[in-house]
């Protein structure tokens, strides 16, 4: 069930942007269209209010009109973040640009210029910390209602909320004996991803489809029912997770999506490369992942010494050097000749690309094809 749209304000210029945003929103998704809508109806309540004397696009100025909108965006309360305001302002920029083209106003291109966009703000990590993860989630599991498991669900697989919104019923998939994966379909970037999962996901799975209304059907599309909208679920997961909180004792605001934050940093401090943690959550960038996660000090400390300990070459180490021979046979020989030939290699990475590392390669390549004819003189059998 799709929300019920507000209707667009009477105003004269309402004619003239609809069409615009229509041209200019063709290939895009039918929310993408709904936000332009929105914008236009911002736009001419505020006209209509601060400046009813402009009815037609030739009587727009950048000041006072479109600077007192800009204004108007900052000063809501309470207010909207600078991803939303910048939407609107793109928007509205897009749809004056095809005005100023259709209609043929030029200086309506130059009403919004770039620096108008609000930038974004610099988004820290926003992990649960280990005290409030373990409190939440063993709260969780025991009210283990339908909203608890589906919000458990959510931190141990990183899902954004309406990717889970939108899981099927048959989402959980083997990938191997005792290996899983949940399929998650086209979401907010329009791409779908394998989350590997272990048993423990399996098993709220299988206690989310338990949990599930008795009137919700067994076999369809949806894994979650939302016979009420889609709307109308996320609200009821936020709402569980603030008296989740509360009941704990946990007085500052938490969210589900700092289950995806939480579930990034774990999934790097327990080994994950960073483009594994890049597909586990979806992400197009590792420039999106590094918002996600949170790297403190001791993070640092434990991978320096671990460096350290155990530091890993693009070239597996030598084996270790035999020991020297206790006679003077082919076999104690040729071990001599390979602890030769393991030292000259050591020694040849050191050097750099040139003559000598050139001539090291052909001696050992040499000292290969003697250790060969020494294996002919080894009277034990073979």
């Amino acid at each position: 069930m799709r929300l019920k749209q507000l209707p667009l304000p009477i105003h004269p210029l309402t004619d003239l942007l609809w069409p615009a945003a229509q041209s200019v929103s063709t290939s895009l998704s039918d929310s993408s269209v709904r936000g332009y809508r929105a914008t236009i109806r911002h736009f001419l309540v505020f006209l209509g209010a601060q400046h009813p004397e402009v009815r037609s696009l030739n009587l727009l100025r950048r000041d006072p009109h479109l600077l007192g909108w800009l204004a108007l965006l900052r000063s809501r309360n309470p207010p909207w973040s600078a991803v939303h305001r910048a939407k609107y302002v793109i928007r509205l920029r897009r749809m004056l640009e095809e005005l100023a083209w259709t209609q043929q106003l030029s200086t309506l291109a130059h009403l919004l210029v770039p620096d108008d966009v609000p930038r974004e703000e610099r988004s820290l990590p926003r992990p649960l910390t280990r005290e409030q993860d373990h409190l939440i989630q063993q709260e969780l599991r025991r009210r283990n209602d339908f909203n608890s498991n589906v919000l458990l669900l959510l931190r141990h697989t990183g899902m954004r909320i309406g990717e889970c919104i939108d899981l099927s019923v048959d989402c959980l998939r083997t990938v191997g004996p005792d290996q899983w994966a949940i399929h998650v379909p086209l979401g907010k970037l329009k791409t779908e991803r394998w989350i590997p999962v272990d048993s423990l996901v399996c098993q709220l799975l299988d206690r989310i489809r338990s949990l599930r209304p008795p009137d919700a059907p067994h076999t369809g599309r949806l894994l979650l029912p939302w016979s009420r909208g889609r709307y109308l679920l996320p609200r009821k997961l936020r709402a569980a997770l603030r008296d989740t909180a509360a009941a704990v004792g946990i007085s500052t605001r938490i969210v589900p999506h700092q289950f995806r934050h939480t579930y990034a940093t774990e999934m790097l401090r327990a080994g994950v490369t960073l483009p594994a943690v890049v597909k586990l959550l979806g992400h197009k960038s590792p420039h999106m992942t590094l918002h996600y996660l949170e790297i403190t000090q001791a993070d640092l400390q434990r991978e320096y010494h671990l460096a350290r300990a155990h530091p890993r070459h693009m070239v597996p180490s030598p084996p270790t050097p035999a020991a020297p021979p206790a006679s003077l046979d082919p076999a104690g020989i040729r071990n001599s000749l390979q602890s030769a030939q393991h030292v000259m290699e050591m020694f040849r990475r050191t050097l750099p690309e040139g003559f000598s590392r050139h001539l090291l390669d052909r001696l050992a390549n040499r000292l290969i094809k003697i250790i060969a004819e020494i294996r002919n003189l080894d009277p034990s059998p073979r």
